[in-house]
């Protein structure tokens, strides 16, 4: 009787499996953490540019750190500090309310929309498509909001008129079409009406959709200044996107006339310290939400 030696032990095809799905995950890991990284580069490259000294910025360029440290941006633009607070409160404000208003205003109607027993389902898909191709100019929109519903030097002028989106709506009208029905048949069969499946059924079922949503709704409100340059009059309302961009076309003033104002204004490094004014919360808000985004980006596609 002979025996096997060790070295011509059986081939195992599941230690190779194995193996070679741990190398795809570490490269998978690998180019993911590479491409992250060069997103993040452009936004040190503006920390560095919005620190640094505009003689030096003109003469060296541009890199990951301030060859000569300046904080003369911040300083002009933090001038008057209570200003910059106010118009992030209202920034704030703005953002916060107006995503939830809107994801309360566009849920229930894209959950109409996915109701193939919904009469004027049709009717109403057909509306929110051509609000998407024709407007009705800016003329129509201005008499509306000024004249009509009197929202001007309000903060509602930043929130109603956005409150519904075409595109979003007709993304998170697919994710409430692609919920099983079976399961809301059931419930239909135990005697919920359709108001009570929608916040206990179909909401939960659709919430990283409607969160990864919630973040481009909520962007859209944070970068919002337009509706501010035509209706608010009134200093304590500036969001801040257009507190930012007064700032600017005053410093281009200066830039200007050197010899009048007598000022000299950190132009480009100015420009930069705006960036990351606006950027910096954007940044953490995402980061904190980027687990629900995550979820939402197969928009309902994947039945769990």
């Amino acid at each position: 009787m002979t025996t096997q030696p060790l070295s011509s032990a059986r081939y195992n095809p599941w230690n190779r499996y194995r193996l070679m799905k741990q190398v795809s995950r570490t490269l998978m890991h690998a180019v993911g953490i590479l491409l992250s990284a060069l997103c993040f580069l452009p936004f040190i490259v503006s920390v560095s540019a919005s620190f640094t000294e505009e003689k030096a910025l003109s003469k060296n360029g541009y890199g990951f750190y301030p060859p000569v440290f300046s904080a003369a941006a911040y300083d002009l633009i933090l001038k008057v500090p209570q200003d910059i607070l106010r118009s992030y409160a209202v920034t704030f404000f703005v953002m916060i309310l107006g995503t939830i208003l809107s994801l309360l205003v566009m849920a229930p109607f894209a959950y109409a929309l996915s109701r193939r027993d919904f009469g004027p389902r049709k009717f109403f898909a057909f509306y929110v498509f051509f609000t998407m191709v024709f407007s009705g100019g800016l003329v129509p929109w201005y008499i509306l909001i000024k004249q009509y519903l009197h929202l001007a030097d309000t903060l509602w002028v930043m929130i109603v008129p956005f409150l519904v989106n075409g595109f979003t709506l007709i993304i998170l009208r697919s994710s409430f079409a692609a919920l099983p029905q079976e399961i809301l048949d059931a419930a239909r069969i135990d005697g919920a009406g359709e108001w009570r499946i929608l916040t206990q059924i179909a909401v939960p079922m659709a919430a990283p959709t409607l969160a990864a949503m919630g973040i481009f709704i909520a962007l859209g409100f944070w970068n919002t200044y337009y509706p501010a340059l035509l209706f608010i009059n009134d200093r304590k309302l500036y969001p801040l996107q257009y507190l930012l961009y007064i700032i600017q076309t005053n410093m281009q003033m200066f830039t200007a006339n050197p010899n009048v104002t007598g000022i000299s204004v950190p132009t480009i490094s100015l420009r930069y310290a705006m960036v990351v004014l606006i950027g910096f919360p954007v940044l953490f808000f995402t980061l904190f939400f980027q687990k629900y985004f995550v979820k939402g980006v197969y928009l309902g596609g994947i039945k769990e």
